[in-house]
Parts: structure tokens; sequence; C-alpha cells
């Protein structure tokens, strides 16, 4: 038999190692094999005392995922969606980013992929440059504009 008592100080220490979403707690709960009756009870208690908070959670792993990782927007987004945030919470934790961080981050990123290409040929290296920022997570106009007004990054 499960001792309840174990599962949830178990569950508290999972959320205090770093944020989690409901989704990702739920989950847990399940492979450790708690009935879903319980594994519902365990997460009301979690909300209840704060070890979970999904206003909380979205900002965090916006921020991380885009200061760390360097994601884009889109990234993030796709991401948060499928630890099952709701879609209001991920708009206002995306509306967190600054813009011009936002933008700052995209011009490093090609910058950097820039100087590690060894593409001679220009329409082939911007290609490769559209692609990597694409799959970093950023907007394809925002990617655009930036390469069409390269003097706006600080060296291209």
């Amino acid at each position: 038999m499960v001792d309840l008592t174990e599962i949830v100080v178990k569950a508290e220490s999972y959320c205090v190692y770093q944020e989690r979403s409901i989704h990702e707690v739920r989950q847990k709960l399940q492979q450790w094999d708690l009935p879903q009756q319980e594994v519902e009870g365990v997460i009301t208690h979690l909300i209840q005392e704060d070890f979970l908070n999904e206003v909380r959670f979205a900002e965090a792993y916006t921020l991380g995922k885009f200061r760390i990782n360097g994601w884009g927007k889109t990234k993030i987004k796709q991401a948060l969606k499928l630890k099952r945030i709701a879609p209001e919470l991920i708009t206002e934790s995306l509306n967190k980013i600054d813009n011009l961080d936002y933008i700052n981050k995209l011009q490093q990123l090609i910058e950097k992929k820039s100087k590690l290409l060894t593409e001679e040929d220009q329409r082939k290296r911007r290609h490769k440059l559209i692609q990597y920022a694409l799959t970093k997570g950023f907007e394809q106009e925002l990617i655009f504009d930036i390469l069409s007004h390269p003097e706006k990054c600080l060296h291209f």
C-alpha cells in the first residue's frame, strides 16, 4: 500500500527542485502508481501550499528557455502547449520577454552562426542563417528584417 504522506513529501520535493507544470506533476504522480483520485488530491494540496503555480512556471520556463537556451517565442509557445499551459498564460509569459532583448538575442545568434558558416554563396549562406533562426523558434518576418538590415547588427 502506498503511504500518501510519503508521496506528498516526495511530490513537494519534486516541485521544490524546479518549477513544474501541473501536467508534469500529474504525469510523475501517475508514474508512482497513485490512484487518480489521490493524484488530484495531491495536486490540490501542492497548489494550495504554493508548491505548484502555473503562472510562476510559465514565466520561469519562458524566461529560462529564452535567456539560457536562446529559444524564440514560437518554440517556447509550442513547448508550453505541450506542457498543457493555458493559452492566456502562454501569452502573458511571452510578453515578459523584453522586445529589445529579443531582437538582440536573435542578432547575436545570427552573428554567431554566420561566423561558423563556411558557405561562400551568399544565397545559400542566407538560407542557412534563416533555417537556423527558424529552428531556434524565431519569427520569419523578424529574421528577414534583421538579415535585410545588417547595419542593425554589430558585426555582420
